[in-house]
């Protein structure tokens, strides 16, 4: 099974290397003043900031096997990737934590029952501390940040957890998953994923199913980590806003996991949302061609058949030495690229916190205190007030109502999807 701190490994399969130019010059990035960043904090306790991605879940797993007795977040925890009062720090008013489960799992059979573990810890962390409550709805959300605490929220990061199962999936939504990705780094048999050879070339007939039954249960249809084509497919089909959980711009990084420009005109037709992460391969210019270098290390050595110990130190040794160094400067870039193409009513936040180690994430970007610093950038940039208000938070609770009033209007027209076939009676 490949772990998720290895997916910098992972075939591009052949996307072309830096295809293209960058849209425009980055501006240089600075330090903001004082007074920009006191603006940005106040803007954000206004927001609410909203963050679509964050496995904290994930890493009780990891570190502690689920033991939450383990941990105390109302602390510092300085080998997790969030905790009370670094969120408070950073203003996030209401985060969606990922239900993950590595889609090797698909292979082994393993992906529901892992993904319930997940769902156990993520739903005993928010019951666990008064700081969080949990939020089903986009009302919910407002009313839990306006009473002081943390709203929470969950997200499952590949469809391979359902495993093809409708039934699954509307115990997702009523465990309270509100979105689903499609795929993760490989594909399911509905859907390709961008990271995988195409199988389908976008959706199955599954997979327009499933995304229909998505729309009629209120769910977003979450399109970070799937193909291209798949993109397409989705938003052709979509009945309601569909989201990005956490990926960037083609057209500045032309990494396979980031979103060609046709799509993102294709968003702003949908009413949806591109929450923009901070994992430096996905924002550096030059993070995709870094990657398959990484890649053509690791086969060098595995041709000289060394261990897997030697290969993952010297891979960690260079990794170190050449990992891409992308500055806020460069994530204000994607905005304002997706901004041009999208407009400023489609953009959002969807970090991706994985890890506490700070080589993962862009510099200065390094942890969940640090959102106040991109904003302040932004309005350096001449960002005003209300965009910044739209990013934070306000497009995602638009979009998170549409996608409230279709399912609304189609529960009362449409019934489940069914596929599993009938029990038979025991003779």
């Amino acid at each position: 099974m490949t772990n998720r701190r290895e997916f910098l490994a992972r075939s591009a399969l052949g996307a072309a290397v830096m295809a293209g130019t960058r849209a425009f010059a980055a501006d240089p990035y600075a330090e903001p003043s004082a007074a920009l960043l006191k603006r940005a904090q106040a803007l954000l306790e206004k927001a609410p900031l909203i963050d679509t991605h964050n496995d904290l879940p994930m890493m009780f797993l990891e570190q502690g096997a689920g033991d939450l007795t383990r941990f105390d977040l109302t602390v510092r925890q300085s080998k997790l990737c969030a905790d009370i009062p670094a969120l408070r720090e950073g203003r996030v008013g209401a985060q969606y934590w990922s239900i993950f489960v590595e889609s090797a799992t698909q292979n082994t059979g393993d992906s529901l029952h892992e993904a319930m573990r997940q769902f156990d810890v993520a739903l005993r962390m928010i019951a666990g501390y008064r700081d969080f409550e949990q939020a089903r709805t986009a009302d919910d959300l407002e009313r839990i940040q306006r009473a002081g605490r943390i709203a929470c929220l969950l997200g499952v990061e590949g469809g391979h957890m359902i495993e093809s199962s409708p039934a699954a999936l509307r115990v997702f939504h009523m465990l309270g998953a509100r979105y689903l990705t499609l795929t993760h780094w490989d594909n399911v048999p509905w859907a390709d994923a961008a990271t995988d050879r195409a199988e389908h070339f976008g959706l199955t007939d599954l997979g327009r199913k499933l995304v229909r039954e998505l729309n009629r249960l209120g769910m977003f249809v979450d399109l970070s980590h799937v193909s291209a084509d798949t993109m397409r497919d989705a938003l052709r089909l979509s009945r309601a806003p569909v989201i990005f959980s956490h990926s960037n711009s083609h057209a500045i990084n032309p990494h396979p996991r980031n979103v060609p420009d046709d799509v993102l005109r294709m968003l702003k037709t949908n009413g949806g949302v591109i929450h923009v992460n901070f994992i430096r391969p996905f924002v550096a210019p030059n993070g995709f061609a870094w990657t398959q270098e990484r890649e053509n290390l690791q086969r060098e050595l595995r041709a000289r058949q060394l261990d897997d110990a030697a290969i993952k130190k010297e891979v960690d040794a260079w990794t170190k030495a050449t990992a891409p160094n992308p500055t806020i400067g460069d994530v204000a870039d994607h905005i304002d690229h997706i901004r041009m193409v999208a407009g400023i009513d489609h953009i959002g936040i969807g970090a991706d916190f994985y890890d506490a180690e700070e080589i993962t994430m862009v510099p200065g970007l390094a942890n969940v205190t640090r959102y106040p610093w991109l904003f302040a950038e932004l309005l350096r940039r001449g960002y005003s007030d209300d965009d910044v208000l739209k990013i934070a938070g306000r497009n995602h609770l638009r979009a998170m109502r549409g996608m409230e009033k279709v399912a609304a209007d189609l529960s009362g027209s449409e019934a489940p999807l069914i596929t599993e076939p009938a029990w038979k009676a025991f003779e």
